[in-house]
């Protein structure tokens, strides 16, 4: 079980940096139309999202190395179950992994990226959390 207080936890549910309780992403799912849609801040903590214009680009070089993963994973799993792999399959196999998994490794990225920057705090949620709406 994941702790909660830790950056994977952030990592791989999604959630704020911060409070770890917040959603990053507005839609969950594999959604191939509303994949990229975060909010501008935490919906618990009101931790800003986007700290700074362009914040994200630096989340493509984790992209690169989410990618390039991914290909070494599938040339090494080829490689193994194949007696013949072609560079035909090879490329032909990468092209429908990359497209399969796009929203994830898009989403993934950007998550280790805001948690390079962004340290949890135990008490954000409940020192910030706005008074619910009726």
């Amino acid at each position: 079980m994941l702790n909660k207080s830790s950056k994977l936890y952030s990592i791989l549910k999604y959630k704020c940096p911060r409070c770890h309780e917040g959603d990053l992403y507005t839609h969950k799912g594999w959604s191939y139309t509303k994949f990229s849609r975060m909010y501008k801040s935490c919906p618990r903590c009101q931790q800003s999202f986007e700290p700074e214009p362009g914040f994200y680009y630096g989340a493509m070089y984790v992209s690169y190395a989410l990618t390039t993963a991914l290909t070494i994973t599938i040339l090494v799993a080829m490689s193994v179950l194949l007696d013949e792999t072609t560079m035909t399959s090879f490329l032909g196999s990468l092209v429908l992994a990359l497209l399969l998994f796009y929203p994830f490794i898009f989403r993934m990225s950007r998550a280790i990226w805001i948690n390079f920057f962004v340290h949890y705090k135990k008490d954000a949620a409940s020192s910030s959390a706005p008074e619910a709406r009726t």
